[in-house]
């Protein structure tokens, strides 16, 4: 165009200069080959020029088609560059996703005679995984399941995160007691943080956590807080916190044998339990406010599971501009009522 242009202008005005930004430009969106072509056309384009304004050899039209030479080189190096860390930046996330299926094994919809969902939300763009943790477990006579968040965020939340779900995956179905198994959570992750090499890691590390019994047959649910932020209860249009009556302290702290003490609550049918990380209750709008999730969680009362985290995630991102500063998780767990249930317990 740029060639056609200085053609077809009476006069012919200059514009050869031109043709040297039409590889550069090319670089930035078009891969080597491709960028390459668009340097061999503007040399063309500068031949052309010069056989009909005669002055192909003049020192001016030579200086042109060198730069055209050297900016199409440069351009196409950069091209080739530009193209392999697109195609990390796939692979990392290819991987992640990857991890992220062995670590947060996806929840399945229907846990005996509950109605599940789950979101997660990283807080780093090239990962979909971080520190935030959560799983389920089906005993002889319930679920179980447990809510956590790690000190920090990036590969070194994702192996604390990845030991203490597989501690718990491997006890759940063995310690009849829910303060019991809090216990030997808390023991393994003391473990593996008094390792060799990690001292300094232990006085920094902890995991901040919830465990939760929810029975088949009895309409009531057990928690065990461990520094973890209390869950809300949905019932018929109203919304309460359910705060512990004796909180523990966060698991990995090392503090010898603490105290965990389970609170029950009633879990009637058609109740809904919505857990999450500090992620969701921090994320800050451009004027700093955290994110209102009592609030807003109101409105969405009576909503299936799914239909309610579409819309807090939804929300949530809005709130917070379209990015989180930390992990962020969120469960809901509807109790079904027994008529709508019993096909699909297992």
């Amino acid at each position: 165009m740029i060639t056609a242009t200085n053609l077809a202008t009476p006069g012919h005005l200059h514009l050869g200069p031109l043709l040297v930004a039409a590889p550069a430009l090319a670089a930035v969106t078009l891969g080597p080959r491709l960028t390459a072509l668009t340097g061999v056309l503007a040399q063309g384009g500068q031949v052309v020029i010069g056989v009909v304004l005669n002055d192909l050899s003049s020192v001016e039209r030579m200086a042109q088609m060198a730069s055209v030479v050297l900016v199409s080189v440069f351009a196409v190096i950069l091209s080739g560059v530009r193209e392999r860390q697109v195609r990390e930046l796939r692979w990392v996330r290819h991987v992640s996703e990857i991890a992220q299926g062995l670590v947060l094994r996806p929840l399945p919809p229907r846990i005996g005679p509950l109605r599940v969902a789950a979101v997660y939300l990283a807080a780093e763009t090239e990962m979909q995984i971080g520190g935030d943790l959560y799983a389920a477990a089906r005993t002889a006579c319930g679920t179980r399941l447990i809510v956590g968040d790690v000190r920090g965020n990036g590969l070194t939340a994702v192996g604390d995160a990845a030991l203490l779900l597989g501690a718990f995956r491997a006890a759940a179905h063995r310690q009849a007691d829910l303060a019991e198994l809090t216990a030997y959570l808390d023991a393994s992750v003391c473990w593996n943080l008094a390792e060799p090499g990690e001292d300094d890691l232990a006085r920094e590390c902890f995991i901040t956590a919830i465990l939760i019994d929810i029975p088949d047959h009895t309409p009531t649910v057990q928690m065990v807080y461990c520094g973890h932020p209390p869950p809300l209860l949905l019932r018929r249009g109203r919304i309460s916190t359910l705060c512990a009556r004796q909180p523990g302290p966060p698991l990995g702290l090392q503090l010898g044998m603490p105290c965990h003490h389970a609170d029950t609550f009633d879990f009637k049918a058609g109740d809904l339990l919505l857990l999450y990380t500090d992620g969701v209750i921090e994320a800050r709008n451009a004027q700093g406010d955290f994110y209102p999730l009592t609030e807003r969680a109101v409105a969405w009362t009576g909503e299936r599971p799914d239909v309610l985290l579409e819309h807090l995630r939804t929300d949530l991102l809005a709130h917070a501009g379209g990015r989180l500063r930390d992990d962020a998780a969120v469960i809901a767990i509807e109790r079904q009522y027994l008529h709508s249930h019993t096909s699909h317990q297992r």
